[in-house]
């Protein structure tokens, strides 16, 4: 098992830190509750990420900004938003992809001793009641890693075909089979989250953290989640086109694995 990094060590990382109030881990929680920390991985999202960080905020949950190179108001929005509030932001310089941001939000938050870790897409398409439910089967020792598993029959064709694509490539290249492997609405126990070892950098990286879960035995459990389908937030995230990219970025890292 790996340990968790250094609260300090990101230098490898080529990010910035802004640190408000995190003088406990237990700030917004009842004393029997886990300390839960919300990673919101972050670029060009200026249009939801007050109103996300503030309906966090009012549920009581630790939160962890990363904003991956942004270059509108995301960072100086949230900065503002998150101030004087258990909240932590991390900024990498240039645009480095969402599973670098996830990778910078996830050592953050282990850095801090966080019992279990939720990841969460900036772009409003979920609902910050749904923490609680995704987190339970963590709580009662469960599971070790529980994925947010959105309805296919409400989900817009142009969305549906591009993550049943995915599913489907999760598991021919990562032996694992779930029901939607490409939402961004996960929860880690502290273990798994150090035991996760990913590399991908784009949206890859969420078919890879399920491959994790498969190679390191860990008990996974499946909750329905509510999303919010928004024109901005239909924008976003995985559809056919994207799929396609990722399949053929994995079928390429294949021939260089075999050629190696």
């Amino acid at each position: 098992m790996r340990s968790a990094v250094d609260k300090d060590d990101f230098s490898s990382y080529g990010v910035n830190s802004v640190n408000h109030s995190f003088e406990s881990n237990m700030n917004y929680l009842e004393s029997s509750k886990p300390a839960i920390y919300v990673v919101i991985p972050a670029y060009n999202e200026s249009k939801t990420i007050k109103n996300i960080i503030e309906e966090l905020k009012s549920r009581k949950f630790n939160i962890i900004i990363v904003d991956d190179g942004s270059t509108d108001k995301t960072y100086e929005i949230a900065s503002k938003s998150i101030n004087n509030s258990n909240g932590l932001i991390y900024k990498h310089v240039l645009n480095r992809g969402v599973g670098a941001a996830l990778k910078t939000g996830i050592k953050a938050a282990l850095a801090r001793n966080a019992e279990i870790i939720v990841t969460f897409d900036a772009d409003g398409q979920h609902d910050p009641d749904d923490i609680s439910n995704l987190c339970q089967p963590i709580i009662d020792g469960k599971a070790d890693v529980v994925n947010g598993m959105r309805n296919f029959n409400e989900m817009p064709a142009s969305k549906k075909l591009g993550n049943q694509i995915m599913n489907v490539i999760t598991q021919i290249f990562y032996g694992i089979k779930v029901n939607d492997s490409q939402t961004g609405f996960k929860a880690f126990s502290n273990n798994a989250a150090q035991l996760l070892d990913f590399n991908s950098r784009g949206f890859g990286v969420i078919s890879e953290i399920m491959g994790e879960v498969k190679k390191n035995d860990l008990r996974m459990e499946e909750v329905p989640i509510k999303t919010i389908y928004t024109d901005y937030s239909m924008t976003k995230g995985t559809n056919l086109k994207v799929g396609l990219k990722i399949l053929f970025r994995l079928i390429i890292n294949l021939f260089k694995k075999v050629l190696a």
